[in-house]
């Protein structure tokens, strides 16, 4: 994986897990980061997370921007655009301002979409994801 001290010139790094890897526990990236592998645990991800084909992701994501190709079972929260690619699997809860589900997508769980979105902040692992709850 890439490394930078600075978040000047980290946007343009990508961190990358690749095919056959294991990672436990939790992951935080101000840049961009590609899962081939699987991660079972936590992501942050301040830019865009790719999730490729073989990728998997057992727990809980926070991003800027998403892109799915393979297999999420567990929450996802999108400050921006989230894109469920045709030989995607979705199992869980989903919070994303916008979201592009592809043919052949598997979506599974409950969604939130846009309404009570606050801009440029991932919801906390506490904040309810549904917006409609009256207090």
């Amino acid at each position: 994986m890439a490394f930078k001290g600075s978040a000047e010139s980290s946007s343009s790094e990508l961190n990358f897990i690749g095919k056959g890897t294991v990672v436990n526990g939790e992951l935080h990236t101000e840049s961009s980061l590609r899962v081939d592998g699987t991660v079972k645990g936590k992501i942050i991800c301040k830019s865009t997370l790719t999730i490729g084909e073989t990728g998997k992701i057992e727990g809980e994501i926070q991003a800027t921007n998403a892109i799915v190709g393979g297999k999420i079972e567990g929450k996802i929260f999108v400050n921006q655009k989230l894109v469920l690619e045709s030989k995607s699997s979705l199992i869980g809860e989903l919070k994303a301002s916008k979201l592009i589900i592809d043919e052949g997508a598997v979506f599974q769980g409950s969604s939130d979409m846009g309404v009570g979105q606050t801009s440029g902040s991932v919801p906390s692992k506490n904040q309810p994801l549904k917006s409609n709850e009256q207090k």
